[in-house]
């Protein structure tokens, strides 16, 4: 691995497509940067996995991303976030960020009583990441989770607004209301899609905190701060590799980015 250099991309990986909406705050953030994406699709999904075997998935991934000399690595995914961000870390010569600790950071940035909510996958919920990175900043803040799991599914089936989506957003949210939150973390990378309809839910309860935007933020201080953002002002470089093409990803893909996916490689790790 040579040292990082302001030209060399960001490395953003996940299990699957989630990841996507990650890559579309950063482009919005750092319009210069070059970006290189990783999905493992062949494996997804990771929240049935055990430990060992989703640690071994994740370095696998940042071991690949780290030899296509990448200044800096993402993971987008909250499940690899939740079981192996300090094993990534440990072993990575570049800086590494994750999106818990990036919601995290920005909910307690941003909460005025103190009173956290978080909705993610069950796996995310399960894994308890959050509260522990928020505890970790704070740890008076009281932190309510709640699962939903039928969001991913109805994401990629394109219901985004969709009445029933309204109505499952409506019931998972139902015991959220009662607790006395100012601030609602998106933990997970499917959700970003659903903050217009979320917003309109939760309407002036709560303020929502959308992990994609807040690692955007934390990536483009970082390069700020250790002179690594690239100072080229051409057109950036974007690269998507996948593990396995499903007929869905293009699909999926183009929604998440909200633009064309380019060319999608196949690896096998």
């Amino acid at each position: 691995m040579q040292n990082a250099h302001p030209s060399h991309a960001i490395g953003v990986f996940d299990s699957g497509v989630g990841g996507l909406t990650v890559v579309r705050a950063l482009m919005d953030r750092l319009p210069f940067e070059n970006i290189i994406y990783f999905g493992d699709t062949a494996r997804v999904p990771y929240g049935v996995k055990s430990v060992a075997t989703i640690e071994h998935f994740t370095q696998q991934i940042a071991d690949f991303l780290r030899e296509q000399n990448v200044k800096m690595l993402i993971i987008a995914c909250n499940t690899m976030a939740a079981v192996a961000a300090d094993k990534v870390r440990e072993a990575s010569p570049v800086p590494v960020l994750d999106v818990i600790e990036a919601g995290a950071c920005e909910a307690a940035k941003r909460t005025k009583s103190g009173g956290i909510g978080v909705i993610g996958t069950p796996t995310t919920i399960n894994s308890n990441a959050y509260a522990r990175a928020i505890h970790t900043i704070e740890p008076k803040y009281r932190v309510y989770s709640q699962a939903c799991p039928l969001f991913v599914p109805l994401v990629e089936e394109g219901w985004i607004d969709h009445p029933v989506t309204r109505m499952v957003a409506q019931e998972y949210l139902r015991p959220v209301f009662v607790e006395s939150i100012d601030t609602l973390v998106l933990g997970c990378t499917h959700y970003p899609l659903l903050k217009p309809m979320l917003l309109d839910v939760t309407g002036s309860r709560m303020q929502l905190v959308d992990s994609a935007l807040a690692i955007a933020d934390q990536a483009a201080e970082l390069l700020a701060k250790q002179g690594l953002a690239n100072p080229h002002r051409g057109r950036p470089d974007y690269r998507c590799y996948v593990t396995d093409v499903p007929v869905k990803f293009q699909t999926i893909g183009e929604r998440f980015l909200g633009r064309s996916l380019g060319k999608v490689e196949l690896v096998s790790l």
